[in-house]
């Protein structure tokens, strides 16, 4: 637990010396999204589903970061990326462990930090095209979650190094 409090520190002064304003509540561990909301509905804004993936031959890493009430299909998530349909798994604990630097419920953009540029991270352009005053992530812990303005959480995921592939999941397959 140690380490996820530093882990926890480090990103709150990243976000401090990038001028970020935050609004955080704790709250008990979650594990999915349906035990989160009950703590987090008071919040207003877009709330946060993530997924950590890998392709099949685990070349590549994917956080795929979407609305929490969005549906995902792995197969046509695999189509918009172009990386063909059933060629996305979803990866185990000790790799979102040893590339993000958090466990099991706690996959979170804020983790991007950590990442050494193995992983890609995939944005729903909900969060941005919402009309949201605040977007929510969990802060490298499951038992809190964490408010930023959209503009401020882009300046974030930019400034580690990750050009978010923004995706319209509302959208056709083309």
């Amino acid at each position: 637990m140690a380490a996820a409090t530093e882990l926890r520190e480090a990103l709150a002064q990243r976000l401090r010396d990038l001028g970020i304003a935050i609004v955080t509540a704790e709250h008990p561990e979650v594990f999915t999204v349906e035990e989160m909301m009950p703590h987090v509905q008071h919040m207003k804004g877009g709330h946060s589903k993530n997924l950590f993936l890998k392709d099949k031959k685990k070349k590549g890493f994917w956080l795929v970061t979407v609305l929490h009430n969005r549906q995902i299909n792995l197969n046509d998530l695999a189509k918009k990326l172009g990386v063909g349909s059933g060629n996305l798994r979803f990866a185990d604990e000790n790799a979102m462990l040893e590339k993000l630097k958090v466990g099991q419920g706690c996959a979170t953009p804020l983790a991007l930090f950590c990442d050494q540029g193995d992983v890609r991270f995939v944005l729903d352009a909900g969060f941005l095209e919402g009309g949201h005053e605040k977007v929510y992530f969990h802060p490298m812990t499951n038992s809190a979650t964490m408010g930023l303005s959209p503009d401020d959480f882009l300046k974030f995921v930019r400034s580690t190094g990750h050009d978010p592939i923004i995706i319209h999941f509302d959208e056709d397959i083309k």
